[in-house]
């Protein structure tokens, strides 16, 4: 293990002593590398408790398993292979409540990480359950207090990540969380990684090369062309449209999509608004069925231009402006400068609509 890492292998091991309240005696948990993994040891339950032991320190992720044929008893747990005592409290899977595993510096840090994680994520969902039965000025103060909470549930991402990233529990959450990142932050995080947890790892030279294509594309960039298919087969590109004296949206989407499907309004509003006064949109469809893709432009009514190449993920164009989750948009200027990314809803407008005044 490189040094600055959180993690030893010193061989001396780990104990885990776990509880699973609704586990009878001689029910079995599970050690396993993967829940999709045949188990690698197991340990008995009596009067709720068990023990297990590892003599792996690598820091490399682990799952505690019990019952997993029923989904309704389910209990999991994932933790980080450290020496030194350890203590997991396994609950069902289906009440929502987080399983912990604690008593290390990494699982510790993992397991605060989480349970604030959850903490916000149920503030969301009962704003939500209220937000449909709310006046309106009710929703407005649902909408600012979401808001609010969603800045300190990535907050508490990021401060995480920084706090693990010498740990394969930081890269992971790196890993799954860079796309909500500034690319300046992620390529920082990135050199903070220690080059055992780093050599050989294609997922974290996809993100990184991904942050620099985001860089490359930022505003006060020139636009970056690529050619694709029109939904008639015939060759397209952004420069057709892009650097011609109007303003121009690059929509990243797919029919597949959720988040774009309830996006697709605001677009759509948005173009109604401002095409007559010199706004164009270009979607740039990220799905992998022709006809799907052909099927969603009807169904949602997009009437400005379309192209794709069918490659869902491997998406060239989405590849050369680093997008990594859609929606996503790049705003262009009538001279071929990009003005913003990722606009969108009301801030999507407000901006059209300042530029074109």
């Amino acid at each position: 293990m490189a040094a600055g890492a959180l993690v030893a292998c010193s061989g001396k091991g780990y104990v885990i002593d776990g509880t699973v309240a609704h586990a009878a005696d001689g029910d079995i948990v599970y050690l396993m590398e993967n829940p999709n993994l045949a188990p690698t040891d197991s340990a008995v339950v009596k009067g709720g408790a068990f023990r297990i032991k590892g003599s792996e320190t690598d820091g490399s992720a682990r799952y505690l398993v019990y019952n997993m044929e029923d989904p309704a008893t389910l209990a999991y747990a994932k933790f980080y292979q450290e020496e030194g005592k350890m203590t997991a409290e396994l609950k069902k899977n289906a009440d929502g409540v987080p399983s912990i595993v604690k008593g290390t510096p990494v699982n510790d840090a993992v397991s605060e990480y989480a349970a604030k994680q959850a903490e916000f994520e149920n503030k969301l969902n009962s704003l939500s359950e209220k937000y449909d039965a709310a006046s309106d000025e009710e929703k407005a103060a649902i909408d600012k207090e979401s808001e609010e909470i969603e800045k300190q549930y990535y907050a508490n991402i990021e401060n995480a990540i920084d706090k693990l990233i010498g740990s394969a529990a930081g890269v992971e959450l790196l890993s799954s969380n860079y796309y909500s990142m500034e690319p300046e932050k992620v390529l920082d995080l990135i050199g903070k990684i220690p080059a055992g947890l780093r050599e050989d790892n294609e997922r974290l030279d996809r993100i990184e090369e991904s942050v620099k294509k985001q860089l490359e594309t930022a505003p006060g960039k020139k636009f970056t062309d690529f050619t694709m298919k029109t939904p008639e087969g015939k060759d397209i590109s952004l420069s057709d449209y892009a650097g011609k004296g109007k303003l121009v949206l690059v929509d990243f989407w797919a029919s597949w999509c959720g988040p774009c499907v309830r996006e697709m309004p605001n677009v759509k509003k948005t173009y109604e608004a401002f095409h007559k006064k010199g706004f164009e949109i270009v979607g740039v469809s990220l799905d992998r069925d022709e006809q799907a893709w052909k099927d969603g432009i009807a169904r949602l009514g997009m009437t400005w231009p379309q192209m794709s190449d069918i490659k869902y993920w491997d998406c060239e164009g989405a590849a050369l402006y680093g997008v990594s989750s859609i929606p996503a948009t790049v705003l262009i200027g009538p001279d071929g400068t990009i003005i913003e990314r990722n606009l969108r809803g009301d801030a999507l407008y407000n901006k059209v609509a300042a530029l074109l005044k």
